[in-house]
């Protein structure tokens, strides 16, 4: 089992990473985590009247998962933790994959509840997208486990690698953004969170899941620091 960071761009009002994720099982399968934004919102969107992300041409997920040899058909499986424009970006371009989501994100997102999420609704419903509609906590492939942790969004959900030198490694994606909210007390709650008190739980169902399950390393979905610590691709961890 093999797990490679991609940092896919940057939220420019926070300076902030956009992340993503590869991982490789032993028995050649190929899992997505999140694809990133996408070129046309960066055209269309602007946040307080500056541009919310920006992307090298160089940082699209297409092109960095070409880095290691891999085309959008090679992925079998894509989670999406949820659908906001930062992590759902580009889902069309792997049509032929499973996206595996919460049940609970899905029909929240059909129902236009979000409005952040409606302006991608051309990616997440397109029609030809073959969804694997999920409830709660999942096991998607051996040593590849889904976490919900709705608060940010109504079904939201983390990931948990089992890898084999690395040990567990938590994907800990907007229900931890940063290292400065591990504490689910007294954590401050960002600007896109919908429901401080799913937050403060999802926070501490993690924290308790970490500790009972040894994780190694959390890795934040938006933590600049972390990030510039993190081993990216093509390195991994195995």
């Amino acid at each position: 089992m093999k797990l490679y960071c991609m940092k896919l761009g940057w939220i420019v009002p926070f300076h902030l990473p956009i992340a993503g994720y590869l991982i490789q099982t032993d028995d050649g399968l190929n899992v997505l985590v999140d694809t990133g934004i996408s070129h046309q919102f960066i055209a269309t969107h602007l946040f307080h009247g500056q541009p919310f992300a920006r992307m090298g041409e160089a940082e699209g997920v297409v092109n960095q998962l070409a880095r290691i040899g891999l085309a959008p058909h090679d992925i079998h499986f894509l989670i999406s933790s949820h659908f906001d424009p930062d992590h759902a970006g580009n889902l069309t371009a792997f049509s032929r994959a499973h996206i595996v989501v919460q049940r609970r994100q899905y029909l929240v997102a059909k129902e236009g509840i979000i409005a952040r999420q409606e302006a991608l609704r051309f990616q997440w419903d397109a029609p030809e997208l073959r969804y694997q509609l999920v409830d709660g906590d999942t096991t998607l492939l051996p040593g590849i486990e889904l976490i919900e942790t709705s608060g940010h969004s109504p079904g939201h959900q983390s990931v948990l690698v089992r890898l084999p030198q690395k040990g567990a490694v938590l994907l800990a994606i907007d229900a931890i953004p940063s290292a400065s909210c591990l504490d689910p007390d007294t954590r401050p709650l960002t600007p896109f969170d919908m429901d401080e008190a799913e937050v403060r739980a999802s926070t501490r169902k993690l924290i308790a899941l970490a500790e009972r399950e040894r994780v190694t390393l959390i890795v934040h979905g938006h933590d600049r620091e972390q990030w510039q610590q993190l081993k990216l691709l093509p390195e991994c961890y195995t």
